[in-house]
């Protein structure tokens, strides 16, 4: 044998005194070993420099399917539309050494609503889960469950903090936040009246969007005199009907910040206010699907933060197929997707 040829399973089985089947389950994660011997098998490889064949890899997977359950709370929000897209890639290009997704999908965020769809996965066969749910006990708790019975989680877009997910996929949200902050300083409004329509408060993405405008305002010295926050629920119906209350108990607002969906119902509620006809109001959003594009080609919103959403279900996907293929050894890294300022111009 030359001197850098590869360690073998043999070479690994006859160093540690256990059969080639043996080292085969523990490299390819199947079947039952004792978790002694499997500790022991493992140190031997690391300490020989055994790298498993990857080609050898994909054919196993190709025999031992990967079916990974998707969980979105999409239904009524088209920003989620290219997400799914994403999977829909991944799952293509992966699809021939055996991995295929299923879809859940639900309106809002009903924690228990939540919590039924990623159990319905589970009860389907799921061998692995990406998932956009609330970052609450409940949901948390859900996720946690599914990891303690051997089903990796990949939070997918909005993070689960405190829990045992592989990775998080998706936006730096505060860094959205910081952004529009910015973007607001160089429209020189000062003092801020500003009206906040967030999606929800359980959602950590939507709290931290605003947690990060805040602060930055804070250090950029600007004013802030008036901030009312309601809850859009991602809701165009829902976003027009708290925006209109809010926008005639304070007509003294200048600025509207939308953290998530509902976009439309708070553009038709200020134009239905006029008040924009009586002075100049800011408004700034988040990500691009169609209705937004359209309202700030009309110039009803003076700017959007995006967040890659193709990327983040294509990456969700890759990453959990490229842990499979490594033998479940190494988590893969977080994937912060990048901020993209849109405009009339660009957009």
């Amino acid at each position: 044998m030359g001197k850098n040829a590869p360690v073998t399973i043999r070479e690994i089985a006859d160093a540690v005194g256990v059969s080639r089947g043996t080292v085969d389950r523990v490299v390819n994660n199947r079947g039952k070993v004792k978790p002694e011997v499997a500790e022991r098998i493992q140190n031997c490889m690391d300490e020989m420099g055994y790298a498993p064949n990857k080609a050898g890899r994909a054919l196993v997977a190709r025999k031992n399917p990967i079916r990974i359950g998707c969980f979105l709370p999409s239904i009524g929000n088209a920003f989620f539309d290219e997400v799914i897209r994403g999977f829909w890639a991944a799952e293509a290009e992966f699809r021939d050494f055996g991995l295929s997704i299923f879809l859940r999908e639900t309106r809002g965020y009903r924690v228990e609503e939540h919590i039924a769809a990623i159990n319905t996965l589970l009860e389907e066969g799921a061998s692995a889960l990406c998932v956009a749910t609330l970052d609450v006990p409940a949901a948390r708790d859900c996720v946690n469950a599914a990891v303690a019975a051997g089903v990796p989680v990949i939070a997918v877009n909005n993070e689960l903090s405190g829990t045992k997910r592989l990775c998080y996929v998706g936006s730096d949200y505060q860094k959205g936040g910081k952004t529009a902050a910015k973007l607001l300083s160089m429209l020189c409004h000062d003092p801020l009246e500003m009206l906040i329509v967030t999606g929800s408060l359980q959602v950590k993405g939507h709290n931290d969007r605003v947690f990060g405008l805040l602060n930055a305002l804070a250090e950029l010295g600007l004013s802030l005199r008036l901030e009312t926050l309601e809850e859009s629920l991602d809701d165009d119906d829902v976003a027009y009907h708290v925006t209109l209350r809010a926008l005639e108990e304070h007509p003294e607002i200048n600025c509207v910040y939308i953290t998530a969906g509902g976009v439309g119902g708070v553009c038709q509620a200020l134009r239905d206010s006029g008040l924009r006809a009586r002075h100049t109001v800011e408004v700034i959003s988040f990500d691009d699907p169609d209705g937004t594009k359209a309202l700030i080609r009309r110039g009803e919103i003076d700017f959007t933060i995006c967040q890659e959403p193709f990327r983040q279900g294509y990456q969700a996907i890759s990453a959990m197929f490229h842990y499979f293929l490594g033998g479940k050894k190494t988590a893969p890294a977080d994937c912060l997707t990048e901020t993209v300022i849109k405009i009339k111009e660009n957009i």
